[in-house]
């Protein structure tokens, strides 16, 4: 026995030095690809030395003395940080993933061949300006010089990610970053998945009044320029009436619907400001990954230093300020999609019917390699409103009469396409006006692009607005027939028809991806807007006081007060206030009681650390789902995030939408206060088998985490736990301090879409400006900088955002000098 013992106990030894010896040749492995970042390297292709301060953050301040010098330290920098990131970028655009992860991702290289972006992006590069041309070429080489020191070196690969990974790293192309652009285009829209819904959610119910209560059009006239605070009338903004009471698979690219493109921002001209400077907030919403998409940089080019957020991949800060101009976005929902019905030709195989007759396709062969298995062939066909797409894809199967085929116009597939000599040269302008005049080069995706200088704000829609034929037949919210002539886009507008808002006499700018302006077709923009309720918050913000400073536009940007929650709660509840009877302890009615008695009492702030948030979330998402399951059956899960204009059409009344209530499949005709009954048992079950806590000792953000997964490596056990960061946060779908949650699965709380980056603007003292990202600056999961910013950013803390490069090197974490060989 004991020999028996003796052996056991050394083979659990050499099994445990075996894992150690395993534990630490990974570790040594991975860290070789750890960046340096106090170097001097001599480096080709650079016309003088560049110098790279890292700050205490590792945010780069690049130092050069030329603009094309600036752009290849960017290059260099984002490899040197985010060389996964880019490699993945590019293959997504290519559709090229499945050379690396096999079948799983063979529909979304299927559709990104079919999109055939990055044929439309090589094609785009002539079309560029010569400054553009030159920071593309620059971008490159910075890229690929860090590419070869890698290799020179052997630096681990670059990323832990390439030892898990057999990937060949090919040079970068100027064409990549604008596949890159294209690919952040398509990660940004939906208008495709709301024509689909539309579509099915129509054949389902068959009456035009229901669909415009589960599919609301977005009340009022829009809102952008607010006015003087003195012609307010008394009481408004402190509520706004919602209306009249009167997939995704492995890497898949294209966002759920509610989890598109969204974002804030807002501006404030002298006389709003306390300091007399102008202000500007921007916070971009992303789907949210580790590390994020936004890489945070300064740069030091001809026309002055410019810090800001940049994204890997693209050689321009997106959002930021220089001296002289500071600019943000948001996701402007700008209607720049169209799907439309190919009618084939039954008695000529490869033929469409057009306004002419039948012509034959476009078509080409496209060979997608599959790692392990044989490569696939795919016969990509194209008419002229755009390629045809997989039946199989955005449940387009569906809808599709037989003996047709489905295709897709957008503006982000043009091959002449000259958005990223916008981005560049908005960069380098000098004043709103310049800046207003070189934005007319952007292409997609659309954006409501928001501007400051020293005297001046502004908000201008930008990117390419299709041109509709009054005539269409669907008005552009429904696919529709391809071979009507009145269906097919007529060109694009002119940029003066993009709405346009220039120092308002309000002095106060600003957009929550709500509806900016209330045009007829086809002048109107858009049908779906991405929020009908955090401008109403930010309105009373922003009214709330004569004059603004930097901290008041923090406070806003931080808010997490739910006008949704004021709104709905007192509809929903108000037959069910303090008007039961007494029950015992332990009992459904009791515990219905006590999380009435709770939300009585609040305020709609959605706090992590309360537990009001999480019973009106639960309330609300059971709420729908008993209202529209039985009427549209399987559909009912594709409506996963609750929509707070259908809930008060219902619970007002609006046109009959009360009808929802009552349960088609019963002989009872229900209420509206039996549903909202009924929803809340369904939440507080849900929660008690969920948590097992009692109410009061819920928190929201223990639901509510910020879920922050790595795309590749988030799911595999045990890394998961190294590349993964979680982070319990407050906010909600609808307050400004927005945290989009999952909506579905057994976490539907969980916050997945927000803001990765948040930036403040003070032109009266620049360097007090500030900004912060969601992570950090690395995208290596062994450096002290992959998630470094994230506490900051849960806290709604900030660091400096100076361009005195004096500051960067007193703190700096290291220098690194690219000098010629």
């Amino acid at each position: 026995m004991a020999v028996v013992f003796r052996w056991l106990l050394r083979l659990a030894s050499l099994a445990v030095a075996l894992i150690v010896i395993g534990v630490a040749l990974a570790y040594y492995l991975g860290s070789r690809s750890l960046p340096d970042y106090d170097k001097t390297l001599p480096v080709a292709g650079i016309t003088a030395d560049i110098e790279i301060v890292r700050d205490n953050s590792a945010v780069p301040h690049i130092m050069a003395l030329s603009d094309r010098d600036a752009f290849f330290g960017l290059g260099y920098v984002h490899a040197q940080d985010r060389l996964w990131q880019l490699m993945m970028m590019r293959r997504t655009a290519q559709g090229r993933l499945s050379e690396l992860f096999g079948r799983r991702t063979l529909r979304t290289d299927t559709l990104l061949r079919r999109l055939d972006i990055y044929t439309a992006a090589k094609a785009s590069v002539e079309h560029q300006d010569a400054r553009t041309l030159d920071a593309l070429e620059a971008y490159s080489a910075g890229i690929n010089a860090r590419i070869a020191e890698i290799n020179a070196n052997s630096l681990g690969r670059g990323a832990p990610e390439f030892f898990l990974f057999e990937a060949e790293i090919a040079p970068w192309q100027p064409a990549d970053s604008l596949a890159v652009i294209k690919l952040m285009a398509l990660q940004l829209s939906g208008q495709i998945g709301d024509e689909v819904l539309r579509a099915r959610t129509s054949l389902l119910l068959g009456d035009e009044q229901r669909l415009s209560d589960i599919l609301p059009d977005m009340p009022g006239s829009g809102v952008a320029a607010l006015p003087r605070v003195a012609q307010l009338p008394q009481g408004s903004g402190t509520r706004q009436a919602s209306a009249a009471p009167v997939g995704g698979d492995f890497l898949w690219p294209v966002p759920r619907r509610g989890l598109a493109g969204a974002s804030n921002v807002w501006a404030a001209a002298p006389e709003r400001s306390a300091s007399g400077g102008t202000l500007l907030a921007n916070d971009p919403h992303l789907g949210f990954t580790a590390p994020t998409f936004w890489y945070l940089a300064r740069m030091q080019l001809k026309s002055g230093g410019v810090i800001g957020a940049s994204i890997p991949g693209i050689p321009a800060l997106m959002v930021g300020r220089s001296e002289q101009l500071a600019w943000g976005i948001t996701s402007s929902y700008l209607d720049d999609q169209d799907l439309y019905f190919e009618e084939l030709n039954p008695d000529a195989q490869g033929e469409y019917r057009t306004p002419d007759g039948f012509k034959p396709f476009e078509t080409r062969q496209s060979i997608i390699r599959i790692k392990g298995e044989a490569p696939v062939t795919l016969n990509l066909l194209w008419t002229d409103n755009g390629p045809i797409l997989p039946a199989s894809q955005f449940n387009l199967d569906k809808i599709t009469p037989p003996g047709h085929l489905v295709s897709l116009a957008w503006t982000a597939l043009s091959h002449q396409d000259t958005s990223a000599s916008a981005a560049i040269g908005l960069m380098m302008s000098q004043s709103v006006e310049e800046a207003m005049e070189v934005s007319r080069l952007y292409v997609a995706p659309s954006q409501n692009l928001t501007l400051i200088d020293a005297d001046t704000v502004a908000l201008k829609l930008v990117g390419a607005m299709p041109r509709r034929d009054p005539a269409h037949e669907s008005l552009g919210r429904l696919p529709s027939r391809g071979w009507i002539a009145a269906n097919r886009w007529q060109g694009i507008f002119p940029f003066s028809a993009n709405p346009e808002f220039l120092a308002p006499e309000g002095g106060i700018v600003g957009n929550t991806n709500n509806k900016l302006v209330d045009r007829a077709f086809p002048d109107h923009v858009s049908y779906n807007w991405g929020d009908s309720q955090r401008v109403q918050r930010w309105q009373t913000m922003m009214q709330g006081r004569k004059v603004h400073t930097r901290d008041s536009f923090v406070e806003a940007q931080l808010d997490t007060v739910s006008p949704a929650a004021r709104t709905l709660l007192p509809l929903i509840g108000r037959d069910l206030w303090y008007t039961s009877e007494a029950a015992p302890e332990g009992t459904p009615e009791r515990r219905r009681q006590r999380a009435l008695d709770l939300l009585a009492n609040w305020n709609g702030e959605m706090n992590e650390h309360m537990p009001e948030p999480l019973l009106y979330s639960a309330w609300l998402r059971a709420l729908q789902a008993r209202l529209i399951r039985d009427d549209l059956g399987p559909l009912a899960e594709e409506f996963d995030h609750v929509e707070p204009l259908f809930i008060e059409r219902v619970f007002r009344d609006v046109d009959g939408a009360s009808a929802w209530c009552d349960v088609i499949r019963s002989a009872t005709v229900e209420s509206c206060t039996d549903i909202a009954r009924l929803a809340l048992d369904d939440a507080l079950i849900w929660i008690e088998e969920h948590s097992g806590k009692a109410l009061e000792s819920l928190r929201w953000g223990d639901e509510h985490l910020a879920t922050h997964e790595h795309p590749v490596l988030g799911q595999v056990p045990i890394l998961r736990y190294f590349v993964n960061i979680r982070q319990t946060t407050s906010g909600g779908d609808h307050t400004l301090q927005r945290g989009v949650t999952s909506g579905r699965g057994p976490n539907p709380f969980a916050n997945v879409h927000g803001a990765g980056y948040r930036g403040v603007y003070d032109f009266a003292d620049p360097d007090s400006s500030v900004f912060v990202s969601a992570t950090g600056q690395s995208g290596h999961p062994l450096s002290r900088h992959y998630d470094d910013l994230g506490q900051l950013w849960r806290r709604g803390e900030y660091i400096p955002m100076s361009l005195d490069v004096g500051l960067a090197r007193a703190a700096s974490v290291g220098i690194t000098r690219l000098v010629k060989p």
